[in-house]
């Protein structure tokens, strides 16, 4: 089944607004999240292995847990390429008029999201814990570790907010096939023809031939 507006997106086979699709609220918000992740994976992969007068060998300025930054910086790339791969998936679903691709695109992005928004709550509880635990702050980068904190705790809100479009998005489209949906039973756009007995073409006492028929009598 095809239905060109289903699942949020405008019509399919028009030309493509570029203006109005930077504009629109999932796109901002996406931008965001996109540039959320650069904050957090390019500060700890930059400033986020000092070296110490005590330790020759890098570690990770969140306490020395260098499993800490792993998982920043493991959940900020792949969030910056989901970002990209979204940003894709949603021009394309304003070219596309199968409802089914429109259904899958969505669900991904509703998946994707909430999954992305509970990864950034892990990581900023991760790294805020981390960081009140350091003692040796002198010899570390401490605005990046702050800046690392901060861009975690915002990416929870923008990957919540776009799960949130995702939701609404797939429940429009949800409701929009449902009520193009028509019961055949209950469609009369069609006329049928009357149900039941039908009159014969031939009359009553007239054989097929024009010639009256009567009966013997005993």
């Amino acid at each position: 089944m095809q239905e060109s507006g289903a699942y949020g997106a405008s019509l399919a086979g028009g030309s493509f607004d570029l203006l109005g699709f930077v504009k629109q609220p999932q796109t901002v918000v996406r931008l965001l999240s996109w540039l959320c992740a650069i904050v957090v994976f390019a500060t700890i992969t930059a400033e986020g292995y000092p070296n110490t007068a005590v330790q020759s060998e890098e570690h990770c300025m969140y306490n020395g847990n260098d499993s800490a930054c792993s998982y920043a910086v493991g959940i900020g790339v792949l969030a910056f390429l989901a970002c990209v791969a979204f940003l894709v998936l949603d021009v394309y679903l304003h070219q596309t008029s199968n409802a089914k691709e429109r259904k899958m695109i969505v669900m991904a992005d509703l998946v994707f999201s909430g999954a992305w928004t509970f990864l950034w709550f892990v990581c900023f509880c991760l790294l805020a814990n981390q960081w009140s635990k350091t003692a040796d702050t002198a010899h570390v980068a401490a605005d990046a570790a702050r800046a690392g904190i901060a861009f975690s705790f915002f990416s929870i809100a923008c990957w919540a907010v776009l799960a949130y479009f995702s939701l609404q998005r797939y429940q429009q489209g949800v409701s929009e096939l449902a009520s193009s949906y028509t019961d055949p039973a209950q469609d009369h756009s069609t006329p049928y023809p009357p149900q039941g007995y039908q009159q014969s073409p031939f009359g009553q006492n007239q054989m097929p031939g024009g010639t009256d028929y009567t009966p013997p009598n005993y």
